[in-house]
């Protein structure tokens, strides 16, 4: 990928983590970015909903390798689920509440306001919620689960300024998963 392509994608996404999508503006991107003002035009010449779609995509992109790494921290899915929780906390107490959700808002955001973000946001929580299906042997209703009650404690750790209920998922979906693999034996 180009450059200044992936500085403006980094930068939406950091701007849409932070602040949301209407909330963020085309000269915000670049002026985030340090990118040429011309190349978010050629990059993205159907504008900002195409920005937000790719980004959107880019994102679910670093998260499912994020997600994958922290899986591979164990063999055993369930200490896997609980390790990337433990540290998906830390990360979130060390943004200082301020991330930890890239996809979140821009979903929350496009559910109802546009198909294009939508079925992009769609896709993406797919790449994420198929880096957890890998580790957990095709089981697609365990890995959505997973991903549900993630996102969820991520959204109540940011709101709360705690990442408490990130742990406390991490915790209990190590249980879950545990049950559910062994279910499947």
């Amino acid at each position: 990928m180009n450059l200044a392509k992936q500085q403006i994608l980094e930068a939406a996404a950091r701007l849409f983590e932070k602040q949301g999508y209407h909330a963020t503006g085309l000269n915000e991107i670049i002026r985030e970015s340090g990118a040429p003002k011309g190349s978010l035009y050629y990059y993205f010449p159907e504008g900002k909903e195409q920005i937000g779609a790719e980004t959107a995509l880019w994102s679910a992109g670093q998260m499912a390798g994020r997600i994958r790494t922290g899986l591979a921290q164990s063999d055993d899915p369930a200490e896997a689920v609980r390790l990337l929780g433990l540290g998906t906390a830390e990360a979130i107490e060390n943004a200082k509440f301020s991330a930890g959700g890239p996809l979140m808002m821009l979903a929350a955001e496009s559910a109802v306001s546009s198909e294009r973000l939508n079925a992009a946001c769609r896709e993406a929580y797919g790449l994420m919620q198929a880096a957890f299906s890998e580790k957990f042997s095709g089981n697609e209703p365990l890995a959505r689960f997973v991903l549900a009650v993630l996102e969820g404690a991520i959204l109540l750790s940011r709101v709360n300024h705690s990442a408490d209920a990130v742990r406390q998922a991490a915790q209990y979906l190590e249980t879950c998963v545990k049950l559910e693999m062994n279910k499947e034996k």
